[in-house]
C-alpha cells in the first residue's frame, strides 16, 4: 500500500505543536547555524522579535539569510528599526525607503540644492547612509524619500538585482553609478529629474539587465543597447535618447518582449517625420523588427506624424464643411496582414500600404479574415486612392469637389 500521505497543519496548528513537544534542552542544543536557517524562513519583523530570547539566538540572526520580504521606511518608528536591523539582521534582502512624516528628511547628501537644504534645514535629519551597513541587499525601492544631494553609499550593493527610484525630485545620479551592481537585472526610474548619464553605460550590465523603464534625461544612442543578450523590457519613454529604427541590424536586440522609443529616435513613437518620403523605409524597417521577433503587437500603440515644420505641411480645412488633412501614421492589422496608413483625427484614412503579401484568395475568399479586410476598407472614403497624403493642391481639389458635392 502506498504511504499515507501527512496531514498538512495550519500554521496555528503547528506552533501548537512546537509549544508540546519542543524540549528546551533540544533548542540549547541547536548550532547556530540551524538556527540561522529557521529565522530564515520568518519575515524580517518576526526574526527581530525572536532574537530578543537569547544571546544565542541574537547572534544566529546577525548571520540570517531574511526571506524576500519587503521592509518598508515609511516612518520615524521603521527608520529606529532599520537602524538596528544593519547590524541586529544585516542580511536583508529587500528594503523600500520613503518619506519618513512630517519634520523629518534623511542627511543631505554631497552637492546638495542649497536652496532647498536651507529651506529644510529645521528637519529632524536621519542618516540615510546606514544603508550600507545591509551585505546583501537584492531589491532596492526608493520611493518618495525626501533626499537633497549624491549618495555614492547607495550604489554599492554587489549582490543587488533590482533598483528602483521614483520621484525623488533633488537625488542626483548618473547611469554610470550602477557598475556598483554589478548583478543588476531590473532597473526602474520615474520622475527623476537630477539623474543624468549616457544610455551606453548601461552596457557594463551588459550580461545581466533584462528589463530598463524610462530613466528620464539619460541621452545618448538606444542602439548602444542592441548586443545586450538578455534585454526583454526597454522603455526610453520621457528620456532623450536619439537613433534611427532603420539601423537595427537582424541580430539586434533579439529578445525584446516590450519597447518604447521616444519622439526623439528617428521612427520612435510619436517622432515627427520631415518629409512624407520617409515613412515607408521606416515602416519596413519596423515591420522587418516585429517580423524578426515574431510579435505584431510590439508597436501596436505606436502613432507617428508629419511635422509643422516639414515642407510637405499644409493647413487643413480649405473649407467648414471640408475633412482635415491625414497627418498620422498608424499601423493597421486585419487578422494576420499587416500594413500602415495616413489619417486624419477625423478618421478619415488614405489607401493601405500593405507590408504583408496578400493572402491566397482561393483559400481565404470566405474567411473572417477577408471580411475584416472589408470592413477597414470601407473606412476609405474622402482620400481613396492616395496611399499618401495628397499634395496641398490636390487637397484643395478634393476639398472643392466635397463641397460641391
Amino acid at each position: 500500500m502506498p504511504p499515507k500521505k501527512k496531514t498538512k497543519l495550519t500554521r496555528p496548528q503547528a506552533a501548537a505543536a512546537a509549544d508540546e513537544e519542543a524540549d528546551p534542552a533540544v533548542v540549547e542544543q541547536l548550532d547556530d547555524n540551524v538556527i540561522a536557517i529557521i529565522f530564515g524562513c520568518f519575515p524580517p519583523e518576526d526574526t527581530m522579535r525572536m532574537r530578543c530570547v537569547c544571546k544565542k539566538w541574537r547572534e544566529a540572526a546577525k548571520t540570517t539569510i531574511v526571506p524576500m520580504a519587503d521592509f518598508g521606511v515609511n516612518s520615524v518608528v521603521k527608520y529606529n528599526a532599520m537602524r538596528v536591523m544593519t547590524t541586529a539582521l544585516p542580511n536583508l534582502q529587500q528594503i523600500t525607503i520613503c518619506r519618513l512624516g512630517n519634520g523629518h528628511k534623511y542627511s543631505d547628501g554631497e552637492d546638495p540644492d542649497e536652496e532647498m537644504a536651507t529651506a529644510f534645514a529645521h528637519f529632524t535629519t536621519h542618516d540615510i547612509n546606514i544603508i550600507s551597513n545591509f551585505r546583501k541587499p537584492h531589491r532596492l525601492n526608493i520611493d518618495g524619500a525626501f533626499m537633497n544631494g549624491r549618495y555614492p553609499t547607495l550604489f554599492n550593493f554587489p549582490l543587488l538585482e533590482k533598483l528602483r527610484i521614483s520621484l525623488c525630485c533633488n537625488f542626483k545620479w548618473e547611469l554610470e553609478m550602477l557598475s556598483g551592481f554589478p548583478l543588476l537585472r531590473e532597473l526602474n526610474v520615474k520622475y527623476n529629474r537630477f539623474l543624468r548619464g549616457d544610455i551606453g553605460s548601461l552596457n557594463v550590465l551588459k550580461h545581466t539587465l533584462e528589463k530598463a523603464k524610462d530613466c528620464n534625461n539619460v541621452k545618448g544612442d538606444f542602439m548602444d543597447l542592441a548586443d545586450c543578450p538578455r534585454l526583454t523590457v526597454l522603455n526610453l519613454d520621457h528620456t532623450s535618447v536619439t537613433g534611427d529604427v532603420r539601423d537595427i541590424g537582424e541580430n539586434d536586440f533579439l529578445h525584446l518582449e516590450y519597447i518604447v522609443l521616444p519622439k526623439t529616435v528617428i521612427g520612435g513613437r510619436d517622432y515627427q517625420f520631415q518629409l512624407i518620403s520617409e515613412v515607408p523605409s521606416v515602416m519596413n524597417a519596423i515591420y522587418l523588427w516585429m517580423r524578426r521577433n515574431r510579435d505584431r503587437e510590439l508597436f501596436s500603440d505606436w502613432r507617428w506624424y508629419l511635422s509643422r515644420d516639414s515642407p510637405d505641411w499644409y493647413d487643413g480645412y480649405h473649407d467648414l464643411n471640408c475633412r482635415d488633412h491625414p497627418f498620422t501614421v498608424d499601423f493597421v492589422q486585419a487578422r494576420s496582414r499587416l500594413g500602415w496608413q495616413w489619417r486624419n483625427e477625423d478618421g478619415d484614412f488614405c489607401e493601405i500600404n500593405w507590408l504583408d503579401p496578400e493572402p491566397d484568395r482561393i483559400c481565404d475568399a470566405d474567411t473572417s479574415s477577408t471580411r475584416s479586410l472589408q470592413s477597414i476598407q470601407e473606412e476609405i472614403g474622402f482620400y481613396k486612392g492616395h496611399y499618401h497624403p495628397p499634395t496641398a493642391e490636390e487637397y484643395n481639389r478634393l476639398c472643392d469637389e466635397y463641397s460641391e458635392d
